[in-house]
């Protein structure tokens, strides 16, 4: 067996870096939580968590030089995961009570408000199934009714990146619907995300940070 895979959970101030950090190692990786530039670059996986305003976050990230390290390490093809509004801030912009702020632009796309009616309210807070593709290597050995635990009220409508290679591995999309539906989960090359949080899915969480982990 070789040496464990080391992950660095970036801290810029916005996540969960604490229960990020324990489902990580229970996951089988070597971590550690810091915003270290030289530490977040070589480790093998570099996990961003995000929790609040999508623009708070963002401000949060690029205080920190996260934007620079993520831009960084994806142009050497090197793995990032985000989770939750680490998830969203990867997107072009965020639109929060009329506000917009722009994201990072590694994909295109808008974070807005969930659809609400009395069925679905807002906060989407619970356990919710995803809608993976059959060729995902995220959900990889996990039944399709798997539930995940969601905490958001905004989410992405639409993916609007197209692939014109065809030599590239398309995107893998992943869906889930609560009043209408969003992407839940994206594996785009070195860039993956969930909307919903791994750290806090029990089992199901735990076998998903363990396929990242296994691709690191």
């Amino acid at each position: 067996m070789g040496a464990a895979k080391s992950v660095v959970v970036f801290d810029y101030g916005f996540g969960n870096v604490r229960s990020a950090e324990r489902a990580v190692e229970r996951a089988g990786a070597r971590v550690e939580i810091t915003r270290d530039y030289d530490k977040a670059m070589n480790a093998d996986g570099l996990l961003v968590p995000g929790v609040g305003a999508f623009a708070a976050c963002m401000r949060g990230l690029t205080e920190a030089r996260g934007h620079w390290v993520i831009g960084r390490r994806l142009a050497g093809a090197r793995p990032v995961m985000g989770i939750c509004v680490g998830m969203q801030i990867l997107f072009s912009r965020g639109i929060e009570h009329g506000d917009e702020a722009d994201g990072m632009d590694e994909w295109p796309g808008t974070v807005g408000p969930l659809a609400t009616d009395a069925e679905h309210p807002v906060p989407h807070m619970g356990w919710n199934t995803v809608e993976a593709p059959a060729d995902s290597r995220l959900f990889a050995g996990l039944p399709a009714d798997e539930r995940y635990y969601f905490v958001h009220s905004y989410a992405v409508h639409d993916w609007e990146l197209e692939t014109a290679n065809p030599a590239l591995r398309p995107p893998a999309v992943s869906w889930t619907t609560h009043g209408s539906r969003f992407v839940s989960a994206v594996e785009n090359g070195p860039l993956w995300a969930t909307q919903f949080h791994p750290e806090k899915s029990g089992d199901a969480g735990a076998q998903l940070l363990r396929n990242w982990i296994e691709t690191l």
